[in-house]
């Protein structure tokens, strides 16, 4: 198969691009930063030698640099698989936060996804196969103190992801809306968090890898996971 992962130098792109490369699949992988990104495919490629990995370093709230990318994937080949994971978390209470979250959070957490999902439909549509996934949040279910714009964002991700579902079942393109809770990633660290009270970036690439593997008639629709004591 051939996955494109946005976002996919660190946290849970990375957990996802190991994945799929453990299972040997072409990955085209970006994020904003060039070294940390080729840092990544450089160690997956090492630990996961039948894997084919291609970088493109791209800012997905930048328009114009998600159609880029759009393009340069095109040339690789279509993708199978879409996982729209590029996103920011900055806490802040929508009467105090600083002026312009909003658009900011959008810009990176909604606009990304949508821009480079219909940058490639065409092609899917025309195929009639793909499965896209929408990395969405605990925060796109429910309200939370400190979540403000992101928050804001992450419940018009899980309306996007869900108006797309609807759209695509005639074209057998499968959607799946996916809800982790706090899972251990570099951000955490230096939080005070113990590790073991969340989850491992590595339970929520599982469960997606193992929704691009069912049959053409089966689709998982949500996927929601939190910690097991619960969210903090």
């Amino acid at each position: 198969m051939i996955v494109a992962i946005t976002g996919a130098s660190k946290g849970l792109g990375k957990a996802f691009a190991a994945q799929f490369a453990a299972a040997g699949h072409t990955l085209l992988l970006c994020a904003r930063n060039r070294v940390s990104l080729e840092a990544t495919a450089k160690a997956l490629q090492q630990q996961f030698s039948s894997a084919t990995i291609h970088t493109l370093e791209a800012d997905m709230s930048n328009k114009q640099e998600v159609l880029a990318f759009a393009a340069w994937c095109l040339r690789m080949g279509v993708p199978d698989v879409l996982i729209n994971n590029a996103g920011q978390f900055i806490p802040g209470s929508v009467w105090n936060e600083e002026e312009g979250l909003l658009e900011a959070m959008i810009e990176t957490n909604l606009y990304s996804a949508y821009h480079l999902t219909r940058a490639l439909l065409p092609n899917m549509m025309e195929r009639e196969s793909g499965h896209i996934f929408n990395i969405c949040s605990i925060a796109s279910l429910q309200a939370y103190a400190n979540g403000g714009s992101y928050s804001i964002s992450k419940f018009a991700m899980l309306g996007f992801s869900k108006n797309l579902r609807e759209e695509m079942k005639p074209y057998n393109i499968k959607v799946t809306s996916v809800m982790p809770g706090a899972a251990y990633t570099d951000s955490w660290s230096g939080s005070g968090v113990d590790p073991e009270r969340i989850m491992e970036a590595d339970d929520v690439a599982k469960m997606v890898y193992a929704a691009s593997l069912l049959s053409p008639q089966a689709c998982v629709e949500d996927i929601v996971l939190r910690p097991q004591l619960g969210d903090l």
